[in-house]
């Protein structure tokens, strides 16, 4: 072999050039006699490449299991790193706050911690407090953004951990050690030399800690905002994540910016990536994760929206396409994209694949280029979970009834005009307004920007597997906390601008968050796996259904999307040579305690046909379900094919609230498809169409729900 070539060279690495190829020395593998290791590195980045989703531990249900991968749980997955062995290391928050490790063999491990709380010690010895990003340095450490702590820890080879900045109280101050200060780090990088760096989350700033362990600060003024610059003189807006190049550059994951920040090596801070302004659902939004290759590529975690996107050298930024699934020509289902469900960190694997922590799955992925004849593996969903122990409610007295005044899957419009813009994702309890919402579960923030729309009638805040929206948000409506784990942040004239709940902040049942806003009811989401499920899954205290539901119409329309309707005293006569016809069904339900005006949707529909004697034709022994609310489909654009465009509720502008749902499309565990009833293929006759509408309680509707119908 040829003499290789230098073509950099840093403290504690080596960057080499071998033909086409890169490599690295690691001092994590040095061969006999002390001479380094040439590992191979990856060849070069594959732009846009299409990317198979594979699981590699994580069942999909929260919780702290280790052992087998298909049987291990996950609380709150965030950091991930790789070591040259292929062990991948995972920062577990949550109730978790453990450092576990996946092995070759998918084997599950705790490597450290086990408790809530601030010891350095060897293994489960140590406790961490919602530990975040995780890096490896190149003499094997790992080092650890020990949020809940504000500190970065170390865990040396043989387990050990130590604190190498940061003393466990929430601050800022440079300085060595456990002298320096930081305020929830969420993020940290290590560059070759072995300098550490720091997102230091909630002080806007990023920190930099040299071999000695003196913490010096970088970049960022300290105050929430957007602005590039001089480095000091740079703003930041909860940066949550931050990667070194080889060359010297840093990379930074600006959540609240919705961007992604360079740190030049001239000190000068610059965006790189950040939606357009036209774009109404941009993909990258509220960016929580970022990794750089070895060739200046650039991989981002989207928070929401659950896109890995990459980005070129040359500034093109794309989503990665999904190698399994084929986009949706009607933009009803998946566009293509890679899509998971909160992603977290990035780590770039030496064959080029992405390991990829999904905390609301809670799973931990690999993202790879699919291999010529490797098969497609099902993509499992977990169960959905229906608790059976009654739920506090939301809103005070916690013990007593409230009224439901919307429940999810309901139409739901926009102030431009659109009728059915998106679907109602949760549960709308009536309050007044400037009551206090209060938690109804037990749970930790794990979303480094967990609350939004300061000020606005949307405003809301994250924590754990629910979402309470349409609340001043820590505040009472004078506008002071409600307490101390409420940070906020005042304007250049003293006056409330921001509200900051940190990740790791924990809260009990009972515990305020905030108070009613004009929307006069508080809503509840509620996540399983990554996905929207029926709130109504929630047992809340006394809650009853004792109300059917009502079927107001029944309609069908021809392919062309025309009504087809019957002469006055005659029965309805569809053609069998339309082929297939759209039914739409005009449909309400109502619970125990509604005002009369009020409109509710519906949890499961479907049709069947029976013969002029009432017996099922063959095929339709049961009715043929074809929507059942359990669980939403992400793309909120999916609303228009299972509601008709005479869908509407009178928020958004319609004169009345009309659920009009095209019962022959599917909804089914989250999942849309389009359908229709298939006329040309009965025999001529007389029919009838019977409806089947259902609440949640199992009530079905039994007035109006059949149409006599005659075939020809």
């Amino acid at each position: 072999m040829k003499r290789t070539t230098l073509i950099a060279a840093l403290a504690g690495a080596a960057i080499l050039a071998v033909g086409t190829a890169l490599y690295y020395t690691d001092f994590i593998g040095r061969g006999p006699g002390g001479v380094a290791v040439l590992t191979p590195a990856v060849t070069a980045t594959t732009p846009f490449w299409p990317a198979r989703v594979g699981t590699l531990a994580g069942n999909g249900l929260p919780g702290i299991a280790d052992g087998p991968a298909a049987s291990s749980r996950f609380s709150d997955p965030y950091g991930v790193a790789i070591d040259p062995q292929g062990r991948i290391y995972v920062a577990d928050g949550g109730d978790s706050n453990r450092i576990r490790v996946i092995a070759p063999d998918g084997t599950v491990s705790t490597l450290a911690g086990g408790s809530e709380g601030f010891a350095d010690g060897k293994g489960t010895a140590a406790a961490f407090d919602t530990p975040s990003a995780l890096v490896l340095d190149h003499q094997g450490n790992l080092l650890v953004a020990d949020t809940g702590n504000h500190a970065i820890r170390k865990i040396a080879p043989d387990g050990t951990v130590t604190t190498l900045a940061g003393g466990g109280a929430p601050g800022y101050l440079d300085g060595v050690g456990r002298a320096a200060q930081f305020n929830g780090p969420v993020g940290v990088a290590v560059d070759a030399a072995g300098v550490v760096y720091v997102a230091d989350t909630y002080n806007d700033r990023i920190r930099r800690i040299a071999l000695d362990g003196s913490v010096t600060t970088i970049a960022g003024n300290g105050k929430p905002g957007k602005l590039d610059g001089p480095a000091l003189e740079a703003g930041f807006d909860t940066p949550s994540a931050i990667a070194a190049a080889l060359d010297g550059t840093l990379y930074v994951a600006d959540t609240g910016n919705h961007a992604v920040r360079m740190i030049g090596r001239d000190g000068q801070v610059s965006t790189v990536a950040a939606p357009l302004e036209a774009e109404r659902r941009p993909v990258l939004r509220r960016p929580v994760g970022v990794a750089v290759t070895r060739d200046g590529y650039l991989y981002i975690a989207s928070g929401s929206g659950g896109r890995i996107l990459q980005r070129k050298p040359d500034g093109e930024l794309r989503p990665l396409q999904d190698a399994d699934l084929a986009p949706d020509p009607d933009g009803f289902g998946s566009d293509g994209t890679v899509q998971l469900f909160g992603p977290r960190a990035i780590a770039v694997d030496r064959d080029g694949s992405l390991v990829v922590s999904d905390a609301a799955a809670p799973r931990v992925h690999r993202l790879a280029q699919p291999r010529q004849g490797e098969a497609i593996s099902a993509r499992t969903r977990p169960p959905l979970i229906r608790r059976t122990e009654p739920m506090p409610w939301p809103v005070g007295p916690q013990d007593m009834v409230h009224e439901v005044v919307g429940v999810m899957g309901e139409v739901r419009g926009s102030y431009n005009g659109d009728s059915r813009d998106h679907f109602h994702a949760g549960l709308d309890v009536r309050a007044d307004v400037g009551a206090k919402v209060l938690a109804v579960l037990p749970g930790k923030v794990t979303d480094p920007y967990a609350n939004w729309a300061f000020g606005a009638l949307g405003e809301g805040l994250s924590v754990g597997p629910l979402s309470y929206i349409h609340m001043r948000v820590g505040r009472d409506t004078r506008g002071k906390p409600l307490d101390p784990r409420f940070q906020i942040l005042l304007d250049a004239k003293g006056k409330a601008e921001r509200v900051r709940v940190p990740r790791g902040t924990r809260f009990q049942v009972g515990d305020p968050l905030g108070t009613i806003n004009a929307m006069s009811h508080v809503h509840l989401d509620y996540y399983q796996g990554g996905m929207v499920v029926n709130p109504l899954t929630l047992p809340f205290v006394g809650f009853s259904d004792g109300v059917a539901p009502t079927i107001q119409r029944i309609a069908l329309y021809d392919s062309a999307n025309q009504r087809i309707t019957a002469k006055k005293g005659q029965p309805l006569r569809v053609l069998r040579s339309l082929g297939e016809v759209h039914i739409v069904v005009n449909a309400y339900d109502q619970v125990d305690g509604n005002l009369a005006r009020r409109k509710l949707g519906l949890y499961k529909l479907g049709y069947q046909l029976l013969q002029p004697d009432g017996t099922p034709v063959a095929g339709f022994e049961r009715p043929l379900i074809t929507q059942v609310y359990d669980r939403l489909p992400r793309n909120p654009d999916a609303v228009k094919l299972v509601y008709a465009p005479t869908s509407g509720i009178t928020v958004y502008g319609s004169k009345s609230t009309q659920f009009d749902y095209a019962v022959n499309n599917r909804l089914q565990d989250g999942e849309v498809e389009a359908g229709s009833w298939k006329v040309g293929a009965l025999t001529p006759g007389n029919y009838t169409l019977r409806i089947h509408a259902a609440d949640y309680a199992g009530q079905v509707a039994l007035q109006g729900r059949d149409l006599a119908l005659v075939v020809e």
